[in-house]
């Protein structure tokens, strides 16, 4: 029977984590049939081998489910999973990292959500952490200048904390209410093949960070709604990858630079000056705090020296439609906060 559900798992040096992954989704019970595809991302870290083991030994996977695909090269998240979109046939696509367990009835949740209504694209799961504290996974991308400003500066303490969470979502919204949403993490996303078929996948010119909000934003411009699915839970051990490859600052300046390439592909002009200004203006006064009161913050100071340039190339930018290509090397495969 072919798959009405494609599970796809993009792997880069996932190991025990992946296979804790395919376990959550052994055990949890899908109303309907699903296959599983594995896109491993040159891992170097025996992770096929130990799914293998697994496979043989406990059959993780039913026979003929399972579908493992090895790159010769690090692609990246996005270009990983746009591998995989080509390799699926089911109407539905389930994009999952190999650090995500599905808790009970996750996948039947999501299922029912994109099927209540057509204009739905995508839906997303509630996210917890390991400690089961609840994981930020919506918020406003890209955000208004006005929002930063009241992130940064601190100034939403003055307003009323339901009013300060439909405002800002992020840290602000308790992720506790079905809705639409403006993005949805790329840790968990439930998709519909049609939708995928009309917008296309990930922008490849994304290496890595801001390739799950450039992609929600397209969705959302092509008339597609993403709604956020309470009911649905997983867990997600987010940064594990990026542990392996960059220090606290180095994977900072990463995403700030995918921020920023994201930003720069999705505003116009005055909107993009508008935004560096206001993350100048605010990481500048940060700076300053921290000073005065004897702390210094390397990663305060750094953002701070991020945020000049990217003002700098905002007010130079030419009209090109497309961000530049960011260089990246031994990427993470997996989404990561």
């Amino acid at each position: 029977m072919a798959a009405e559900v494609s599970i796809i798992i993009v792997n880069w040096n996932g190991r025990d984590l992946l296979r804790r992954c395919l376990e959550s989704i052994s055990s949890s019970p899908f109303d309907l049939t699903y296959e599983v595809i594995v896109i491993d991302n040159a891992s170097q870290d025996n992770s096929l081998e130990l799914l293998r083991k697994s496979q043989a030994s406990s059959r993780l996977i039913d026979e003929g489910r399972l579908k493992i695909v090895e790159n010769a090269e690090n692609r990246g998240f996005g270009a990983a999973n746009n591998q995989a979109f080509d390799l699926a046939q089911s109407p539905l696509i389930f994009l999952l990292n190999p650090d995500t367990e599905l808790l009970p009835d996750a996948p039947n949740q999501l299922i029912k959500t994109i099927r209540s209504d057509r204009r739905i694209g995508a839906c997303g799961p509630r996210i917890l952490n390991p400690d089961g504290s609840v994981q930020i996974s919506v918020w406003h991308a890209p955000p208004k200048a006005w929002q930063i400003l009241l992130s940064n500066l601190k100034l939403y303490l003055l307003l009323p904390q339901r009013l300060r969470g439909e405002l800002l979502l992020g840290g602000h919204w308790q992720h506790d209410r079905r809705r639409p949403v403006p993005m949805l993490s790329g840790a968990a996303i439930l998709a519909r093949r049609e939708m995928i078929e009309e917008v296309g996948g990930f922008d490849e010119r994304f290496h890595v960070y801001g390739e799950d909000n450039e992609w929600c934003w397209r969705i959302r411009q092509a008339g597609w709604q993403l709604v956020f699915e309470p009911t649905a839970t997983i867990i997600h051990h987010g940064g594990e990858s990026a542990k392996q490859r960059w220090s606290g600052l180095e994977k900072l300046q990463v995403k700030m630079e995918a921020s920023y390439l994201f930003e720069q592909h999705a505003l116009p002009r005055w909107r993009l000056i508008a935004n560096q200004l206001a993350y100048y203006l605010t990481s500048s006064l940060q700076k300053a705090w921290y000073r005065l009161s004897g702390d210094r913050r390397p990663d305060v100071e750094l953002a701070q020296k991020i945020h000049r340039e990217h003002l700098k190339r905002s007010r130079t930018r030419t009209n090109s439609s497309r961000p530049p290509t960011a260089k990246v090397t031994n990427v993470p495969a997996t989404h990561e906060d």
